[in-house]
């Protein structure tokens, strides 16, 4: 019996980590040489929601640091190889939890070999997850077109001490940038 409540709980936590993992997609232009782009421009997206001015700091800092290692360099001229923007979401959802105690009915020793009889109780219980998302696009400034779009989710605290948002954060964009230049055949 033991064994059975240690395997269920295994899955309940396995399965509950598979929920709170990162999401990231992306995509890009297949004919882009990505390794003539050496600097970057920041620009708005037009009717793009935006978070507050501290989250908003923070993004663009992880960005921009991610960006350096990448070998990209921040510029404020119009000629920049790229114009970059990105827009940020978050979303709700409801999950529900059961939990079940107690005994069940079935074959055992309980009333004879054939037919053990016990209490069940289950209890229920419903909470809001918070879905945090952030698209990072990437234009080619010569040709005003969209090469590179990258996009990461991520179950978000809005609890948490402004420390483990900024480390989620940077973990985040990192995750979004890892494949960045993408590898090209």
């Amino acid at each position: 019996m033991r064994k059975v409540v240690l395997l269920s709980l295994a899955l309940l936590l396995c399965g509950a980590a598979e929920g709170f993992a990162q999401d990231v997609r992306y995509n890009f232009d297949k004919d882009t040489d990505f390794s003539k782009f050496k600097t970057y421009k920041w620009v708005t997206i037009k009717d793009s929601d935006h978070l507050n001015e501290l989250t908003e700091k923070q993004i663009t800092a992880a960005l921009d640091a991610e960006l350096a290692k990448k070998g990209l360099t921040k510029a404020d001229a119009d000629n920049a190889d790229l114009y970059i923007g990105y827009q940020t979401a978050v979303g709700s959802e409801k999950q529900f939890n059961s939990y079940s105690s107690g005994w069940g009915t079935g074959p055992g020793w309980g009333r004879g070999w054939y037919g053990g009889y016990g209490s069940t109780t289950t209890t229920g219980s419903t909470s809001t997850i918070y879905v945090g998302q952030l698209d990072l696009d990437m234009y080619e400034s010569a040709k005003k077109e969209l090469v590179w779009r990258g996009t990461v989710s991520k179950t978000i605290d809005p609890k948490a001490k402004p420390d483990k948002q900024q480390k989620n954060i940077t973990k985040s964009v990192q995750k979004l940038l890892k494949n960045y230049p993408p590898k090209q055949k």
